[in-house]
């Protein structure tokens, strides 16, 4: 792991994550450089200073940008809007909920994302799927090289990550060089679905997970008998949960297992294991929309996989970083446990040697990334090779 700030683990996850999703390392020294001091602060003040280094190379990015497209080199500025995205998500990320302003930068981060995709060209597009009085949006990424309908993969944020960050972390783009499509949602309780319709999580992920198939299924270009699940950290849950409950999911796939969050919860009470986010209490509770602690915490009794994988009768791939912080690993071995009925189930523990070692492997997702799209690839009837 990358530590940038040798005291603060929250702050060097979310470098880590900035760097995994395509940030320079001249730009992420520019930002970081004048906040040691303020990595040591508590939550709010420095916070603050992180968000006002990491906006201004943003904006600062976005102004070369439009020089870049005045002149006509659109995929430089779709380049650079890029990267200014990462570093505009990376500041709201990490504010408090109701902070001041954090909602202007939400919007202010879609626009930038969105511009540098029409500009670029990118493979990448936006779509809408209907869900209760509003939509689930989601990246649609096309098969490469495929003629007919492809196997496709859709893919579900943790606890605090959006569409755009597991976008821009490459999977998909790993997956559509080996013919399989990509679906990459913000479902309730994360990224738009949270922030500008107030969809809060629910425990049962199977009732939006089933519209999603729902909305592929009138897909001409989407093979409906070969859809997957993935899901990222707290999609680890989420994930396996809809993949019992929604047999029309022809794999699963977890990228750092969550077999039994409530437990996770009550060892953080105790001060055990990282937190992914400042103000995480106030987070977890926006997140799953309770009032107190003592509603969240009967929420989070909810949130585990005991007495659920006996459902799973599809191929399963379940990985983990063998040294991370925030998920014990004995829980991925659990959720291996519990697969008796899939008929292809696989724990794969990310060691040093091939890296990827960290929660879901945010400080180096190369190659555990290759691997689960090289799994994915193999179980849905994509490619390995061209």
């Amino acid at each position: 792991m990358f530590r940038y700030f040798p005291s603060n683990y929250v702050w060097n996850l979310s470098v880590d994550l900035a760097i995994e999703m395509g940030a320079r390392i001249g730009e992420i020294e520019a930002m970081c450089a004048p906040l040691q001091e303020a990595s040591k602060a508590p939550d709010a003040a420095g916070v603050k200073a992180f968000r006002e280094t990491w906006v201004r190379m943003g904006e600062q990015l976005c102004e070369l940008a439009a020089e870049d497209e005045a002149r006509g080199r659109l995929i430089s500025a779709g380049d650079k809007l890029s990267r200014a995205a990462i570093y505009l998500l990376t500041a709201e990320r990490m504010q408090g909920h109701g902070s001041p302003g954090r909602a202007e930068l939400y919007q202010r981060f879609q626009q930038v994302f969105n511009q540098g995709l029409a500009l670029s060209g990118e493979n990448c597009e936006r779509v809408e799927i209907p869900y209760g009085d509003a939509h689930i949006a989601g990246l649609y990424v096309r098969a490469e090289g495929v003629s007919g309908p492809a196997p496709l993969l859709v893919q579900v944020n943790g606890l605090d990550s959006t569409k755009e960050m597991k976008y821009r972390v490459g999977l998909p783009k790993w997956l559509a060089q080996r013919g399989v499509s990509s679906l990459i949602i913000d479902q309730p309780g994360t990224g738009e679905a949270l922030r500008l319709h107030g969809m809060t999580a629910v425990y049962n992920s199977e009732v939006w997970a089933s519209k999603v198939v729902d909305w592929l299924e009138t897909r001409p270009e989407v093979d409906a008998r070969r859809i997957g699940l993935e899901g990222v950290s707290l999609g680890g849950y989420y994930c396996p949960r809809a993949v019992a409950f929604e047999p029309r999911f022809a794999c699963g796939v977890v990228w750092g297992a969550n077999h039994d969050w409530r437990e996770v919860q009550k060892r953080r009470l105790e001060k055990e294991g990282s937190f992914p986010v400042p103000h995480y209490w106030e987070h977890v509770r926006w997140v799953w929309g309770a009032k107190d602690m003592d509603e969240f915490m009967s929420i989070a009794e909810q949130v585990h996989l005991d007495g659920v994988l006996d459902r799973i009768r599809v191929p399963f791939l379940v990985t983990h970083g063998e040294k991370d912080s925030q998920i014990p690993l004995k829980w991925a071995e659990r959720t291996y446990e519990q697969l008796v009925n899939s008929p292809k189930r696989e724990l794969k523990v990310f060691t040093a040697r091939e890296g990827g070692v960290q929660h879901s492997s945010f400080d180096n997702s190369a190659n555990a990334g290759a691997y689960i799209a090289d799994w994915v690839a193999e179980t849905l009837g994509g490619r390995t090779s061209l």
